[in-house]
């Protein structure tokens, strides 16, 4: 019996030396010396392994900057330049209002296949007003104004477009108002509270309305990031603020944002600045706390002065058509809405709301926007506007 084990241990024996010899071949090289051990490290080397960024950087003979490519340079130099000259507002406005002024003229063209005047083609034309969203009121008016002293004569297309560019021109004339930042007082900056819903475009507003205050009214800007809901929005706003070279007051997301506009007063009077620009959240499927963020930014701000803010302007996205009223009537609820900004009339055939809203709410509409370009932003004319809506040649 101890005979046989010790049998078995030989051949289990030689069977290990023969895996070793497979595993461990004669011209292998020697496994080096383990490594596994504290290593003793001077003072000097520690500091350098621990250096903070701030040390890093200040050892630096340049210090470093964002990564630029030669085409983001060349498209950001091409957007902050000044395009004042570069094919003029008005042929941006009606390149810009091609789709809704494309909707309106193809329409009156197949309504005027008869020269007279008459019922038929009145309600026609006023179909027509109401697809291209001027509402139903505001199209039955158009076309009242329009029909007077007309009716049972005959009409030429290019009379008709002239008759409903007066008629609409009289209904925005009167809220076609450039915004006046000259009513602060002394000492304190012009306080302008930007509202709307996400997506109507109103951190790039904010971006393009700083651009025009900094650059072409040379006045100081400072920018609040008070929807602090949204990463993104704070981000960009980040970004507008680094191109218009002008300080941005931001918080982590989730900040109070009453918090952040009282700070960006309280600083931007400190500092002299000429306006204070705040936005907001715009999270229209929670009304209520949308309702208690906007309540209690104003209150706050109040507080420092009764007179602020001294502009709350709503950003309205053209391309919602009729759903523009219903948000006109709900930031109105909320806070006391002093002026309309218009945008992304480019992107959409229901250019008409605008004369709806003007009509409906007689709000001042201090600007439209027509594209992405820093210079697409403009004053609204009720002229330019009309003339380019319906596709004549200005008179």
């Amino acid at each position: 019996m101890v005979f046989w084990r010790k049998k078995k241990n030989a051949a289990e024996q030689e069977q290990e030396e023969r895996d070793d010899k497979l595993l461990h071949r004669t011209d292998d090289p020697e496994i080096g010396p383990s490594t596994d051990y504290e290593a003793e490290i001077n003072e000097d080397v520690k500091h350098e392994l621990n250096q903070s960024e701030m040390e890093v950087i200040d050892e630096l003979e340049a210090s470093p900057v964002p990564k630029h490519t030669p085409a983001g340079d060349k498209q950001e130099k091409e957007e902050l330049s000044d395009h004042t000259n570069e094919g003029g507002w008005l042929s941006r406005l009606t390149s810009g209002l091609t789709k809704s002024s494309h909707k309106i003229t193809q329409g009156l063209g197949d309504i005027l296949t008869k020269k007279k005047l008459d019922q038929d083609m009145l309600d026609e034309l006023e179909d027509l007003l109401i697809t291209a969203d001027l509402g139903p009121k505001t199209a039955a008016k158009v076309v009242e104004e329009f029909s007077k002293d007309r009716f049972g004569k005959d009409v030429s297309e290019e009379e008709v477009k002239l008759a409903l560019a007066s008629a609409m021109e009289d209904i925005l004339k009167p809220v076609a108002k450039p915004l006046d930042t000259s009513g602060a007082e002394a000492g304190e900056p012009f306080v302008i509270l930007v509202c709307g819903v996400n997506g109507a475009g109103k951190t790039t507003t904010i971006g393009k309305m700083a651009h025009d205050f900094v650059i072409h009214q040379k006045k100081s800007v400072m920018l609040a990031a008070g929807d602090t809901f949204r990463a993104a929005a704070i981000e960009q706003l980040k970004v507008w603020a680094d191109r218009v070279h002008c300080p941005i007051i931001a918080k982590d997301i989730g900040a109070d944002a009453a918090a952040v506009a009282f700070e960006a007063y309280e600083k931007a009077k400190a500092e002299n600045r000429d306006i204070l620009m705040i936005d907001t959240a715009g999270r229209l499927q929670n009304k209520q706390n949308l309702m208690e963020e906007l309540e209690k930014i104003i209150r706050v701000l109040k507080k420092q002065n009764e007179a602020l803010p001294h502009a709350v302007l709503l950003v309205l996205d053209a391309t919602t058509g009729q759903n523009a009223y219903s948000q006109v009537e709900t930031f109105q609820k909320m806070v006391n809405v002093s002026g309309l900004i218009v945008t992304k009339l480019d992107g959409t055939a229901k250019g008409g709301v605008l004369i709806g809203l003007a009509d409906q709410f007689g709000l001042p509409v201090h600007a439209i926007g027509v594209g992405e370009k820093i210079e697409d932003l403009s004053p609204f004319s009720a002229k330019d506007f009309v003339n380019s809506l319906v596709g004549v040649a200005e008179v």
